[in-house]
């Protein structure tokens, strides 16, 4: 699949640390996986831009993302987001409102309403250092609420979303799946988000 004119889609993928692969090397984040994937079994995308960064919340995607995903002007966009809301105290509430915004937005800019695929946070309380940022709560079940709040969304504009949520506590038994920092996710455990990504991508783009 391409676009009009023979042109490869225009990818940007919209994040934080999990977005951007920290504590794996270039190319190894899920984005640069996802687009070698989807090229290889016929559908023709580059990844216009991945402007995410590690430690970026609802509000910074917002304000420093987004600027970006309207420059470009994408076919096709992935959103995993979150974590550091939790991670700084943010109320559902108001990630619930930024998410929306971020939402309304994306959709209002991009031709195809439906060409946008939510990914859930992953469970990083599950890995050696995560309980340093709980401050006493309950990681999983705050993520959790969080994830509602995507699924929730997603459900209510008929988008798709990737779950990878269940799979990320595997980490806890597993420390080739963790970076060397002991937070985050190792190259091999992007490897596994991609796997779960990939078909749900593929089918959008190429229905």
């Amino acid at each position: 699949m391409k676009n009009a004119g023979n042109e490869p889609l225009k990818y940007v993928a919209l994040g934080d640390s999990y977005t951007i692969g920290e504590g794996a090397k270039p190319g190894e984040a899920f984005p640069d996986v996802l687009v070698k994937h989807l090229n290889e079994t016929g559908v023709s995308i580059v990844l216009s831009a991945n402007p995410s960064v590690t430690g970026w919340t609802t509000e910074d995607l917002i304000e420093k993302e987004i600027p970006v995903f309207d420059r470009i002007k994408p076919d096709f966009v992935t959103l995993l987001i979150g974590v550091n809301d939790w991670v700084q105290g943010v109320d559902s509430g108001a990630f619930h409102k930024n998410l929306v915004y971020i939402l309304d937005h994306v959709q209002s800019q991009l031709h195809n309403k439906s060409k946008i695929v939510l990914i859930t946070i992953p469970d990083f309380g599950v890995t050696p250092t995560g309980k340093m940022y709980s401050e006493g709560r309950d990681i999983s079940k705050g993520i959790t609420d969080f994830n509602n709040i995507i699924k929730s969304e997603a459900n209510l504009r008929k988008l798709p979303v990737v779950d990878i949520f269940p799979e990320t506590q595997k980490m806890k038994n597993n420390s080739e799946l963790i970076a060397h920092d002991g937070l985050h996710p190792s190259a091999k455990e992007y490897a596994i988000w991609e796997a779960i990504i990939y078909p749900v991508v593929y089918s959008l783009l190429k229905g």
